[in-house]
């Protein structure tokens, strides 16, 4: 038995196929770059995670700029109007944040206003761990590779992170409809 167990772990680090990400919850996130791969994480914010693939199946995010990013903290996107006081047409979210998840690095958590029920379609992406998030923020996401380009994204000037000629995203899709 020992060594079946032993030669069941040696083909998992081998092939790398047991812990297969789930297609549906997967997301291509394209930048100049290059590909970072997103997780998403329904099990804690089923809403925004539903939103989040509404939106990038009718290519909202595409082209859309990164219009705040602050170093050592986060990167933002998702404005269609590019400074932080716009979102998609569809009602906001009551806030999912009942996770005893954390913020740290990669971990992708939905923008809001200061009422916690209005995230709608902007979100960050954390360079760094931010503990006084935690319980504050939706998470509903974590980069499990390409967290190399996130760092490469232009960062912004000033206490508020504001890009001037900001990188964009390239296009996002979910790996299920990859082809």
């Amino acid at each position: 038995m020992k060594h079946f167990l032993v030669a069941c772990l040696a083909f998992i680090a081998v092939s790398g196929t047991a812990l297969a990400a789930d297609p549906a919850n997967t997301v291509y996130l394209e930048l100049k770059s290059g590909r970072v791969t997103i997780e998403l994480r329904p099990d804690i914010a089923p809403k925004h995670v539903e939103r989040f693939k509404q939106l990038i199946s009718e290519d909202f995010y595409d082209g859309l700029t990164f219009h705040r990013v602050i170093t050592g903290f986060m990167a933002q996107t998702g404005d269609p109007l590019g400074n932080g006081t716009g979102s998609s047409d569809y009602p906001d979210l009551p806030a999912e944040f009942t996770s005893a998840e954390s913020f740290k690095r990669g971990t992708l958590g939905m923008a809001r206003s200061q009422n916690p029920d209005s995230a709608n379609s902007q979100f960050f992406i954390m360079f760094e761990p931010a503990p006084h998030l935690d319980g504050k923020y939706t998470i509903f996401g974590q980069i499990t590779d390409g967290m190399d380009h996130i760092d490469a994204i232009k960062k912004g000037e000033g206490q508020n992170g504001e890009v001037s000629n900001p990188d964009t995203i390239v296009s996002m899709q979910l790996a299920s409809e990859a082809g």
